[in-house]
């Protein structure tokens, strides 16, 4: 696979791919007086060059910020830039800033992929001698289909055709939404590897998904909505801190088991089990070495340990209860 077959324009001087202050999105029901707030005064900057995890449940506002992105849905208020280009005063060019590959397989199954690609080249009114059609093709692994009609492609490879086509005017920031929904486990590892490859050529990649796995695998910063709010947005390796807890897992001889628990076992707040007892501690407060010496000089033989740290399953859960 190769890496992208454009150069990309220059990242703002900001270095910040999008930047939402304020955004609401309130839809109103025609002749009633009551009224959704989708997304509610919402603050959201998304670095340049990153994988960015755009997570929350149904009717989080996800949706509905990638339209208003995407030019497609009216914002209410607050103001939106997308590569240094101000949504209100260039529109045109905000959406020319985005490739937009959607959940849905929305493709024309009696045209060939190069066909695809070719016919979205021409609507975005790039001439013919600058169009990267085979590239763009090759850069997703769909050079040997290229001229199979789009009916007899598997549905990883209609995916792949949906990511060619959002890259056909080669924008500098690509939105995936759910790219991998309802799709096995190997196309999932190949369409984790096209991510990969076009962030490595210099794409933004905004990703939505409800595989929080995906997300922890790929993304490098990750914000969480819910009910139209920014609960959270941090890069992943501060929101994995951020959690504050960690659990360490002691094992102990059958019978320590029956003795009475030391004031400074208890001083840990331990959590009984069937082999021992749990202790949950801040790992910004202590250390496993700490505690782990705190036990031994109880008198307590270890005979085994494990540790267990929150992961971003645990805190998306935890933030949209």
């Amino acid at each position: 696979m190769t890496s992208h077959p454009q150069k990309f324009l220059n990242a703002p001087n900001d270095d910040v791919a999008i930047r939402v202050n304020g955004l609401s999105k309130i839809y109103k029901a025609q002749g009633l007086s009551n009224q959704k707030n989708a997304l509610n005064d919402i603050n959201l900057e998304i670095p340049a060059g990153c994988i960015f995890g755009l997570l929350g449940p149904n009717g989080a506002g996800k949706s509905t910020l990638i339209n208003i992105l995407a030019g497609t849905v009216m914002k209410s208020s607050g103001a939106v830039t997308v590569w240094g280009e101000d949504l209100d005063k260039n529109p045109r060019q905000c959406r020319a800033n985005i490739g937009i590959v959607p959940q849905e397989l929305n493709i024309d199954v009696f045209l060939t992929p190069y066909e695809s690609l070719e016919f979205t080249a021409g609507m975005y009114n790039i001439p013919r001698h600058e169009r990267k059609t085979k590239a763009i093709l090759e850069m997703v692994g769909l050079t040997e289909q290229s001229h199979a009609y789009a009916r007899t492609l598997s549905g990883g490879m209609r995916r792949r055709m949906l990511v060619a086509k959002a890259m056909v005017h080669s924008p500098p920031i690509l939105i995936l939404d759910e790219p991998t929904a309802g799709v096995d486990v190997a196309l999932r590892q190949k369409l984790w590897e096209n991510v990969r490859n076009l962030n490595d050529a210099g794409v933004t990649i905004v990703l939505t998904t409800h595989y929080l796995e995906e997300a922890e695998e790929l993304c490098d910063h990750v914000a969480i909505l819910n009910y139209g709010e920014v609960m959270i947005s941090k890069t992943k390796s501060d929101l994995l801190k951020s959690a504050g807890r960690k659990d360490i897992n002691v094992t102990i001889p059958q019978n320590q088991k029956r003795q009475p628990m030391p004031a400074a076992i208890k001083a840990l707040n331990p959590i009984l089990t069937t082999s021992g007892f749990i202790i949950r501690f801040n790992p910004e407060e202590t250390s496993s070495g700490e505690i782990l010496k705190t036990i031994g000089n109880a008198g307590f033989q270890i005979i085994d340990v494990s540790t267990y740290q929150p992961d971003l399953e645990d805190i998306f859960l935890d933030l949209t209860k």
